[in-house]
Parts: structure tokens; C-alpha cells; sequence
């Protein structure tokens, strides 16, 4: 028996081989993944169906073996909390804001520097070179970004009109209290705001009790929350840009095949870049829209503009390596002023023409 068994296996396993090598194994998963992202952003929103793009395209690129569940609104609490339950895995990845993901790394606060950036060309000339820097970060903190993407300019809102300095620093205004890093908090004191540290969706109730008379937000936000609508006074200003990436635990990414990972990354980079493009138009009409119902606009002349300017320059030595790691202020400034010597140098030949 035995010899006849050595026999059959001599016979069997060139075959074996032979079909191995034809037919090369798939890589294949144990289990489906579901992966639960949780983010701010309400469901319908112009962020939620970048999100949901993802997931469909997710889903036909794995078979349906990696589906994207999603919890909007804050549903799983602020974005310091997102950060929690990904670090213990009660969820695995989230869209978030770059002041979200500076409780992870301080480097981000460097690309929300009030009124370090002029244009949005400015800012993403900026933002590309530097964000290289702040994905590895990121990656040896054990998460991955998916995409990057953005909100839009930040400015203020508020009860009653205000446009100076010394107007806005009579307002109580709302600061987000996650994060547990009282920094932030304190630089606004010592500029001489009066912050009012709540969770995000305590604003709301905040301004109708009189809790706060003031937040800043990007108008799309401002819409898409209905916030203006006890606030109904901007100022034309942009404060700084609001940045953000959609990032996933590494863990949970490297249980899905690296092949498939690439394809995955791509089409999560595609989703990104459309909504890029989208948001920025869609901030422009969320002007509009609230304008149609109440909103009321508030000019600033240069003259206060550079009273603003001041303002926020005379704080950047503690900023820079206060808030944030000096490396980092350092950088954006390097490529902010690159970016501005380029163009400058772009106008002089054009002038000689």
C-alpha cells in the first residue's frame, strides 16, 4: 500500500506544480472587512457623498469584501473621541478636519494659520509640498490617509455686526472643547478673545441661550449645520483655510491585500480631488443662499485689514513652536513665500513683455 500511495503522489505532484504555476493563487481575505468610519459631517452633504462615493467603489473593486459603513453628524462624538475609538478600535477609520488630526500631530495646526495664506492657489501650492511631510507622521502613528480634502475659508459669524479686532474680541466665542490640549485655547485668551470652550454640537443651543454670540466656521459648514441662522452676520474675512484627510487605521488597512490596497487608495484619491473642486464652488452659492435668508455681510477696509493682520502677526513667535512644532511653521512659510516670489517673479516678466 505504501509503495502504491509513493507511487500515485510521484505521479500527482508534478501536475500539481504545473497547475500552481499556471494558475497562481488570488490573494483572498478570511472574512469580509467592514470598515466604520465615523465624521462630522451631516448625511446629504457634499462631504458625505465623497464618503459614500468611496465606499461604492470600495465595494466593486474588492467584490464586496470591503464595505465602508458610515456615521455621520458626530454621531460617535467629537473628532478628539474619532481619534480614541480608532487607537481601541471601535472604529476604524474617519473624515476629519486638519485641527482634528492636530491632536494626533501638531504639525497639522501649521496649515490653519490665521491669515498665513492669501488664495486658495497660495494655500495649495503649500499644502502639496508640505503634505508628504505630514502623511509619514501620520503613518508612524499608525494611520493612513486616504485623501485630503477641504471646507473651505474660515470666518467669523456672529449675533450682532462686528469687523475689527476689538469688536470680535468682545464676543464670547465658541471653541470646540476637544482635544484636551488647553494651547490653543490659551494663545486666544492672550490675543484677547473670550473663547467658550463646548462640544461642537452644544453651538447650537449655545447661541440660543446666549451661551456664545459667535463661532467660526466656513460658510458651507455654517449652511449645512443651519448655525448662520442664529448668527446671521459674516465677516469678510478669510481667517485661515479649513483643511482635512480622511484617514484609516493601519492596522485594519493592512489586513486588506496590498495589491487591492493601491486600487483602493486611487479611487479614494479620485472621490477627494472632485469634491476639492466641488467644495470650493459650493462655498461661494452657501454665501449666496444665506444671504437670501438674512445673512448680512460685513466689508473690512484695508485699513482694518491690516489691523487683523497685526493682530495675528504679533502672536506667531508663540505660535511657532508653541501650537505648533517650529519645523512646521517653518516649512509652510518657506513655501508660502516661494509660492509669492514665483508669482512675483511670473508679473515682473510680464510687465517687460
Amino acid at each position: 500500500m505504501i509503495y502504491f500511495l509513493n507511487r500515485l503522489a510521484a505521479r500527482i505532484l508534478p501536475v500539481a506544480l504545473l497547475l500552481a504555476l499556471m494558475y497562481p493563487a488570488t490573494p483572498a481575505f478570511s472574512a469580509p472587512i467592514v470598515i466604520k468610519m465615523a465624521t462630522l459631517v451631516p448625511e446629504g452633504s457634499s462631504w458625505f457623498e465623497m464618503l459614500r462615493g468611496i465606499g461604492n467603489e470600495w465595494e466593486k473593486i474588492s467584490g464586496g469584501q470591503v464595505t465602508l459603513r458610515i456615521y455621520p453628524g458626530g454621531v460617535a462624538g467629537d473628532e478628539d473621541a474619532m481619534i480614541r475609538k480608532m487607537k481601541i478600535g471601535q472604529i476604524q477609520a474617519a473624515a476629519i478636519t486638519g485641527m482634528g488630526l492636530a491632536y494626533l500631530e501638531k504639525s497639522f495646526f501649521a496649515l490653519h494659520i490665521p491669515m498665513m495664506y492669501g488664495s486658495d492657489e497660495e494655500f495649495d501650492y503649500v499644502r502639496s509640498r508640505y503634505a508628504p511631510v505630514l502623511e509619514k507622521k501620520l503613518a508612524d502613528k499608525g494611520f493612513i490617509v486616504l485623501n485630503w480634502g477641504d471646507a473651505g475659508w474660515i470666518h467669523f459669524f456672529t449675533t450682532s455686526p462686528v469687523s475689527t479686532p476689538d469688536e470680535a474680541k468682545k464676543l464670547k466665542l465658541f471653541m470646540s472643547s476637544s482635544g484636551g490640549d488647553p494651547t490653543l485655547l490659551e494663545l486666544y485668551k492672550e490675543v484677547g478673545f473670550r473663547p467658550v470652550p463646548l462640544p461642537i454640537n452644544d453651538l447650537l443651543p449655545g447661541l440660543q441661550t446666549g451661551m456664545v454670540n459667535g463661532y467660526n466656521a466656513t460658510p458651507l459648514v455654517s449652511l449645512a449645520f443651519q448655525w448662520f441662522g442664529l448668527a446671521p452676520n459674516m465677516i469678510d474675512l478669510r481667517w485661515a483655510p479649513l483643511t482635512g484627510a480622511t484617514v484609516i487605521e493601519k492596522k485594519t488597512w493592512e489586513k486588506i491585500p496590498a495589491d487591492m490596497r493601491e486600487k483602493l487608495l486611487e479611487a479614494s484619491r479620485v472621490e477627494g480631488e472632485k469634491l476639492h473642486v466641488e467644495v470650493r464652488r459650493l462655498n461661494e452659492e452657501a454665501i449666496k443662499v444665506m444671504i437670501k435668508h438674512g445673512m448680512k455681510v460685513h466689508k473690512v477696509s484695508p485699513d482694518v485689514h491690516a489691523q487683523w493682520r497685526k493682530m495675528v502677526e504679533d502672536v506667531h513667535p508663540k505660535v511657532r513652536g508653541g501650537i505648533m512644532p517650529t519645523e512646521a511653521f517653518d516649512a509652510v512659510k518657506k513655501f508660502r513665500d516661494e509660492y509669492r516670489a514665483e508669482i512675483a517673479a511670473g508679473k515682473s516678466k510680464g510687465g517687460q513683455k
